[in-house]
């Protein structure tokens, strides 16, 4: 390449990278994989150490992460936030311990190694052990403050246990696998544009304007390194691990101490094959000199430090040709597209669908029947098509085209405004119907065990069940004359819907099936409201009085119930025997109190102290609402005790809670005393 190529080239890659940068920063919306990205990078790098003349001090490879979103107040960091330079393969990870070797004048000694996770870096700092603010890393010198998010996230520390009067630590937020799929399903339910990764949920999740999106997603954090302290820098990384724990932060507990370089590629070794165990999505190893005084010795670029490296995973992927595409109708009606491929093996699995989750993906991403297409597994567990190869694509092909109609029922379909999905119209769409029931019966709703698949679809298209109240009219004769049901079967499934009757109010509210109401927000009504009846009059603005309930959430709440048909479904379940009220609190010193637990509670289990608040006669709830009488709050309690403050609600410490216990009725005005 000469000196005019390489230039006209180092500019294309420069605003590529900084493109890239800005949909994966700034909207958390990536288009290409974490490898693709990291490919341009290094050739960018390779381009500029080859004709120096071109370096730039603004170029991509010699600054950290995006630009600071606006919407957000300024946070200048401390010490710098810096990358980490990435290594492919082993022969890069021994490479970089060769150059440490050279800038230190000796071995290297001792390294830490970590598990690297995809999340957002975010800084956390607390003056006299009090978390006072937290940012994102942005450019890695001034980050974006989002506190008031921070501190809806469960596991970030609210208050330390005898931390340092000035600390600042990094961390890593994440939503955990499990977490990412139930949400993305969810959101696709809902007719929501879905998450691509675990990464952009977390990221997405807590770069919101209103900390009551934050709250409602099951994020997490890790937390790896100090940034600052007044108390004394650890002299070791294995130090500062064992701090941050003593302090009460929540720390990886996949860490190992390697005393050599063929050590620490057996630790990358293990994780590569061993990643899909993972709780997290994980994309590599960050391999760190253990020593601290080393470290300063071997001091860092202007982008990354030079005594640690990241071992990248390598990339799971696989071409796949999409041999048709079809449609699925959701419990919503929602549409989902779905590929189906010439199976390929992906990351160990066999992959032969894949969801393209909605007409805009499929037209952003332009596939095709006949295409052959690039597949990763997000999070080494979901596949999904990240690119198309228009080399492959055959003379022929046509645009894929949404349809106008339901594939199934041959209703009209629909786009509601704000949102991506196409629906059905139909509410008696036999596909809705089923997997409606499916839901119904999930583990998690009313638990039904046996309605499967195969005698869902049988019910639904021998007409012996419309709806999921119609569960509850079968008989042993009608199930007995089902394809492969034999007597002893239906006996079985019978007891198991009359066990379902026994669920409690809070399952029934989930199982029903109101849209973004998924199980967690059930519980949070359940315990707002008594009723389902209470639950159906109640305003907009007293929904939006539970923990976690949105306008959009107390718009589908409110939208479900001014429908006659699913009035008349919460009768007729109600008619066969189901609980539409929740249990109330019992006889005993306590009855008649609605409790809440946030927050650990020193030498006592929250599920031992739900047992024995309950055990008094107290209800014990997991959302505050006016209704709530006291809070109990305990070590780092988050937003729940920020939610009391708000409302009014009494707030009662460890010790007035084991006093309770106790048979002491003052903490609570009973038995001659005040709150």
């Amino acid at each position: 390449m000469d000196r005019k190529d390489a230039e006209a080239r180092i500019r294309q890659l420069r605003g590529e990278i900084l493109e890239h940068r800005r949909r994966y920063y700034g909207e958390d919306a990536p288009t290409i994989s974490d490898y693709e990205y990291d490919m341009l990078e290094r050739e960018l790098r390779s381009l500029e150490e080859l004709f120096p003349e071109f370096r730039d001090p603004s170029s991509p490879t010699r600054t950290v992460g995006g630009a600071r979103s606006k919407a957000f107040l300024p946070v200048a960091h401390p010490v710098p936030l810096l990358s980490l330079e990435n290594a492919f393969g082993e022969e890069e990870v021994a490479a970089w311990h060769a150059r440490l070797a050279r800038v230190l004048g000796r071995d290297p000694g001792g390294f830490v190694c970590e598990l690297k996770l995809d999340g957002l870096s975010v800084a956390l700092r607390y003056r006299n052990g009090v978390l006072v603010q937290g940012a994102t890393r942005g450019d890695g010198l001034v980050g974006e403050d989002i506190t008031a998010n921070l501190k809806t996230v469960e596991s970030v520390p609210k208050t330390l246990a005898d931390g340092p009067a000035d600390l600042v630590v990094r961390g890593e937020v994440f939503l955990p696998l499990d977490d990412f799929q139930t949400l993305n399903e969810e959101r696709q339910e809902s007719g929501l544009e879905v998450f691509a990764n675990p990464r952009n949920a977390a990221a997405g999740s807590l770069r919101q304007l209103d900390p009551g999106v934050t709250a409602s997603r099951p994020l997490a954090v890790l937390v790896y390194q100090v940034l600052r302290t007044s108390g004394g820098e650890p002299a070791t990384h294995r130090e500062t691990l064992e701090r941050l724990h003593g302090w009460g932060f929540p720390v990886d507990s996949n860490w190992r101490g390697c005393g050599s370089l063929e050590e620490v590629l057996e630790f990358c070794r293990h994780w590569t094959g061993r990643r899909h165990e993972l709780p997290y999505d994980a994309d590599g190893v960050v391999v760190k000199l253990d020593d601290a005084g080393l470290r300063d010795r071997a001091g860092a670029t202007a982008r990354s430090p030079r005594w640690a490296v990241a071992y990248k995973f390598p990339p799971e992927r696989a071409h796949a040709v999409v041999e048709r595409i079809e449609v699925q109708v959701g419990r919503t009606g929602v549409l989902t597209p779905v590929a189906r491929l010439d199976p390929v093996t992906v990351g160990g699995a066999r992959v032969s669908n894949v969801s393209l989750h909605n007409q805009e993906e499929i037209r952003r991403k332009d596939v095709r029947e006949g295409d052959t297409v690039v597949l990763e597994r997000a999070g080494g567990v979901i596949p999904y098509v990240v690119r198309v190869l228009p080399e492959a694509r055959p003379v022929l092909s046509r645009p894929y085209e949404s349809p106008k109609a339901c594939p199934v029922c041959r209703a009209p379909v629909r786009r509601t405004e704000g949102e991506v999905a196409l629906r059905c119209t139909s509410r008696s769409c036999p596909a809705q119907i089923k997997e409606g029931l499916r839901h119904f019966a999930s583990r998690g709703a009313m638990d039904i065990e046996g309605l499967g698949r195969v005698l869902t679809e049988n019910l639904v298209d021998r007409g012996l069940v419309r709806n999921v109240a119609g569960l509850y009219s079968l008989t042993k004769g009608q199930l007995e004359a089902l394809p492969r049901m034999a007597a002893r079967s239906a006996e079985n499934l019978l007891g198991q819907i009359g066990r379902s009757k026994e669920k409690p109010f809070e399952k029934v509210l989930y199982a029903v099936g109101i849209r973004l109401v998924g199980a967690e927000t059930a519980r949070d009504l359940a315990s707002a409201f008594p009723s389902m009846k209470a639950l159906m009059e109640a305003p907009p603005e007293a929904l939006q009085e539970v923990e976690g309930v949105g306008p959009k959430v107390a718009g589908e709440i409110r939208a479900f119930f001014e429908v006659g048909e699913n009035v008349s479904l919460v009768r007729s379940l109600e008619a066969a025997g189901l609980r539409m009220r929740r249990e109330e609190a019992g006889e005993g010193p306590l009855g008649g109190l609605t409790f809440v637990l946030t927050g650990s509670l020193p030498g006592l289990p929250r599920s031992r102290a739900k047992e024995a608040l309950e055990g008094l006669g107290a209800r014990v709830g997991s959302s505050v609402t006016r209704q709530t009488s006291y809070v109990v709050a305990g070590e780092d309690p988050g937003g729940k005790l920020e939610r009391a403050r708000k409302l009014g609600v009494p707030v009662l410490g460890p010790e007035a809670l084991a006093a309770l216990l106790a048979g002491d009725l003052k903490p609570v005005g009973r038995g001659g005393g005040g709150a």
